[in-house]
């Protein structure tokens, strides 16, 4: 499956790692299903986020990192979603900032408490990414905080349902050639695949890109 999705698409969001750390045998097949300029972004360990919440988290982010290291180069943004009733918590974010050392690191906020000047100008501090996301009708900030964009689109009609229209991909095409401009890297993915429309709506995209 992934040798063929990788003839289309030029990355892939590995949700797995969100719920145990793969062995090297794994990744080392992962890594060769793919070719050269394949990128792979790894989801954080819910261990990191929803039991720990950010805090003391050194030694699990250090094991995450070991753990797919084995990509080499085509490792991408590790991606660190936090549960939806986890408010903001400034020092909390600004201790777990400091013990982060992944070249790219993106977090999803997914309690709008977050959503303040004083928590973008931290990530800008750190070069780490806003992901900008849709979820149940909501639209997170089209906040830009670093020198790539992360991008999760989780459905149109609720939480991974639905398929996105032309005028939303449209939507998101004008973004996208924008950001790219201003010379930003650009990840973008789908995962509206309650029904399988997160592949289509990919192709589609891609497309209008």
């Amino acid at each position: 499956m992934l040798p063929y999705y990788a003839n289309l698409f030029n990355t892939v969001e590995i949700n797995a790692t969100f719920y145990h750390l793969p062995n090297r045998k794994t990744v080392l097949k992962w890594a060769d299903s793919v070719n050269s300029s394949f990128i792979f972004s790894v989801k954080g360990s819910r261990y990191i986020t929803h039991t720990k919440k950010l805090k003391d988290c050194k030694a699990s982010l250090q094991k995450i990192k070991k753990a797919v290291s084995f990509l080499e180069k085509k490792e991408g943004p590790f991606l660190f979603q936090l549960p939806p009733h986890f408010a903001v918590d400034y020092e909390r974010l600004k201790e777990f900032l400091q013990l982060v050392n992944m070249h790219k690191v993106c977090l999803e906020f997914r309690d709008t408490s977050w959503f303040t000047e004083e928590i973008y100008e931290l990530l800008v501090q750190h070069k780490v990414a806003f992901c900008i996301y849709e979820l149940d009708y909501a639209l997170s900030p089209l906040v830009i905080t670093s020198n790539f964009v992360y991008i999760r689109l989780h459905g149109p009609k609720g939480a991974y349902l639905g398929r996105y229209s032309n005028k939303d991909l449209g939507f998101w095409a004008s973004k996208i050639k924008k950001w790219k401009n201003l010379g930003k890297d650009v990840y973008c993915y789908f995962n509206n695949d309650e029904k399988g429309y997160a592949p289509i709506n990919a192709l589609e995209l891609k497309e209008l890109l």
